[in-house]
């Protein structure tokens, strides 16, 4: 990956409000909160139809964003944010869940399809594919019609444990992404033992 040292980009994919706070589909949004949080980010303002907040690793200049579009327009929020700060698609980190991982597993990776991910496609059509995802699983129901209550299920409180580790993680080690080891970034990210 080796990204420059240009601004980076971090989006975290969720829906907004209070109801779909603990939900599957806000694990995007879950690890851009910890994220700010573990590196000490500045306060989050509303921009660019999306909660934004600045910080620096290693003196690297870091943006969190996450849209407050609701997932299908996604990529709208954040073709407006890229245009602002001027940063190209390859220095865009997106956060998201993955129904097709096992529950924790995280798996790095730039393009490829959305996987009917409605917050992928939306960005897809919006800024092209030429992004770094953060696949974050939450493991499929087993069963096509399960799948929508699924990812707009809440979380347990023992998934919730098992996933902030997976997150801090994610946090400690993303100055390793940023520098361009993605081995080395999954290798220290393992999966919750269940």
């Amino acid at each position: 990956m080796a990204l420059s040292n240009d601004t980076i980009l971090f989006v975290g994919l969720g829906n907004p409000g209070e109801k779909h706070k603990n939900n599957r589909h806000n694990v995007g949004f879950m690890a851009l909160d910890c994220l700010s949080s573990f590196h000490k980010f500045g306060r989050s303002r509303t921009k660019f139809l999306g909660r934004t907040s600045m910080g620096s690793i290693e003196d690297r200049k870091l943006i969190s964003f996450k849209p407050q579009t609701f997932m299908n327009e996604s990529g709208r929020a954040v073709r407006e944010a890229s245009n602002f700060y001027k940063i190209s698609p390859e220095r865009i980190i997106v956060f998201h869940d993955e129904l097709d991982l096992p529950f924790g597993e995280v798996r790095v990776k730039k393009g490829g399809s959305d996987a009917g991910h409605n917050g992928l496609k939306s960005i897809d059509e919006n800024i092209g594919k030429d992004y770094y995802r953060i696949r974050i699983g939450i493991s499929h129901p087993g069963d096509k019609d399960k799948v929508t209550n699924h990812v707009l299920g809440d979380l347990s409180k023992e998934d919730n444990e098992a996933l902030d580790k997976i997150l801090s993680s994610i946090a400690k080690n993303i100055s390793i992404l940023i520098d361009g080891d993605e081995k080395k970034f999954q290798k220290n990210i393992t999966p919750p033992k269940k």
